[in-house]
This record gives structure tokens, sequence and C-alpha cells, in this order.
């Protein structure tokens, strides 16, 4: 027999608990219990005023990202959409129903008063915490980049001659010009940074080495052989980190992400590193290897691209004195 039409009653309250409505067995009820992440409170708390409005709390913030991530959300507008409509996702970030999430714009906000200096930290914490499941195997390392559009467009490419004569004509009329930015500092406290095998070794009073920074986002950094990049002769004012790369049968501007990745079955990411699209991936490589073993004790039996093509252990780069690990 066919039923009447259901009706529908959408805007009568009831009473209904979230913690009822997430199954017990839900990825998100693991991750909660599994991870911690407290620890973000002692780093941003020096970002704060003692006095004023409360603020979100970074907590929620990082688990907003880690949403993004597992979620595969590209957008911050999208995520709060999405988060605010799944019960799961309001169950982990602790936000009843009757509860606003926060503003998209507010996490842009957020991610400025932080700083790359806690995401690196972060990032190296969650591996840190990997480490310590035994989830990284160590034996096996492999080496990729993948190519990240900027959001920029080649018709906004000038000589770079101009760009460099309007930002210095720009920063001679500051009040007060702006510090270059410390490298160093965005190291994580308790890393020593390693130097490269193409740096000398610093003077008494020198600063400390720098790993990577170095040749990160620097447009005057030297070419090998000779070569001239287009990187050295035109820039985008809207974006001029980034640098023309080929895509999909086209000119782009974009970047170059680097990354490291554990050969145990668990494939945890190690390190990650992101340069101008000009800077290839042989460049990047041998830094990102003696990073990985200083910072993570380990000492791989072999450094391979692909596994057809896997380099022995006695081809790789010849060390300086106090340029990388000495020992397993």
């Amino acid at each position: 027999m066919l039923g009447p039409s259901k009706p529908r009653r959408l805007d009568q309250p009831i009473a209904v608990s979230l913690e009822d409505l997430v199954p017990a067995n839900h990825f998100y009820r693991h991750l909660e219990a599994e991870l911690d992440l407290s620890f973000v409170r002692e780093w941003a708390h020096e970002l704060y005023a003692d006095r004023g409005r409360p603020s979100i709390d970074p907590v929620v913030f990082f688990k907003l990202q880690l949403v993004m991530f597992f979620e595969d959300i590209r957008s911050e507008r999208q995520l709060i959409a999405t988060a605010s409509l799944n019960l799961a996702h309001r169950w982990y970030l602790g936000y009843a129903l009757d509860e606003d999430l926060p503003d998209h714009s507010s996490l842009t906000r957020i991610r400025q008063r932080l700083g790359i200096d806690v995401f690196q930290r972060f990032f190296e914490q969650i591996v840190d915490l990997c480490q310590e499941a035994r989830l990284v195997w160590g034996r096996d390392l492999y080496f990729d980049a993948t190519k990240v559009e900027a959001n920029a467009g080649v018709p906004s490419l000038v000589p770079r001659f101009y760009y460099d004569a309007t930002t210095h004509v720009a920063d001679l009329f500051q009040d007060e010009p702006a510090a270059p930015p410390q490298l160093d500092s965005a190291l994580p406290s308790g890393i020593v940074p390693l130097p490269t095998d193409s740096q000398k070794v610093p003077a008494e009073g020198e600063p400390p080495w720098r790993l990577l920074e170095e040749r990160r986002l620097d447009p005057t950094r030297p070419s090998r052989g000779g070569y001239r990049r287009t990187g050295d002769f035109r820039v985008s004012p809207t974006d001029p980190d980034a640098s023309p790369m080929w895509d999909w049968g086209a000119i782009r501007l974009g970047y170059h992400d680097h990354y490291v990745v554990d050969g145990g079955k668990h494939r945890i990411i190690l390190a990650a590193l992101v340069t101008p699209a000009d800077v290839m991936e042989n460049q990047a490589m041998r830094d990102l290897l003696w990073r990985v073993c200083f910072r993570r004790k380990i000492w791989p039996t072999r450094s391979r691209g692909t596994p057809s093509t896997a380099p022995p252990r006695t081809s790789w780069p010849s060390r300086t004195p106090g340029s990388g690990p000495t020992s397993p």
C-alpha cells in the first residue's frame, strides 16, 4: 500500500547528543584518542595578549587543518561549510549542534599570527610521534616532487630589473624598513641545522649553518654550468616567489613541493620543502637526505628515486667534515 507523503517537520527542536550520533568506531574518534594536540597551546601562548576578547582555540585551528588534509579540501571556506554539516567533524572539533564554527576568514588571520615557525614545529612534532609509535621504518627513503600552480598568471611577468628597482624605491620611503627574515628561527627548538656540502665552514662569530633556506626563495642563487633561468630575467609582482614551469602542455607559474617519504608500509612523510618551480628535485635531494638522517637518527640502506633505479649506498655524495651524520 502506498503510504502518505512524509511530512517535513524539520523546525521542531529535539534533544539529541553528538556522542550518540557519532559511531564508536569512527575514524575521528580514533584520531582524538590517539593524537593529543594540547602542545600547540604552549607554542601559541606568547603570540596572544593577556587581556582582550578570547580567541579561537589553537587546538581547534590545527584540528581543522587535519580535517582539511584528511577530507582533501583545498578551500577554507569549503572546509568550514563541510565541517558545519558533518557530525563527526563537529564532534572532533568539540562544537555542539547549536554552536557556530569559526569564520573562514579567522583561519587566515590565525595562520598569519602563528607563522611558519609554529607550522614547522607542528609537522616535526607529528613525525616525532609517528617515530615514537614505531611507524617509521628508516631503511628506505623515497624522494619526489610535485608541481603546485601559483595563484598568479604568466601575463603578470615583468622584467626583474624593473621589479627590483621599484621594490628598492618603495623600501627607501618606508618609515621602518622590514627586517630580513631570520631563516634559522624557522627551525624547531632542539634541531641543529646542518651545512650543505657547497658551503664553507663559518668562522667564529658567524651565523650557524642554514640548511636548504639558502636556495629556497633566493632569485640570485647561482646556477650550474652557466645556465640562466627564466626567473633570472622575469618575475611576477603578484607572486615574486613563483617561477615559470612547464605543466600540461603550457607554461604556468608555480612551485615544486619536495618531500621525503619513509619506505615502510605506513609511508610517513619525513620532510617537506617548497621551492620555486625552477629548483629541480636533484638540487634539494641531498640536503633533504642529510636533514632526515640527522633529525630522525636513521641511516637508510638505500636512497632511491624509483625502485628500478635505486643507487647503492656507496654512491651517496661524499661528505665534507661536519656536513652530515657521521654514524648510523
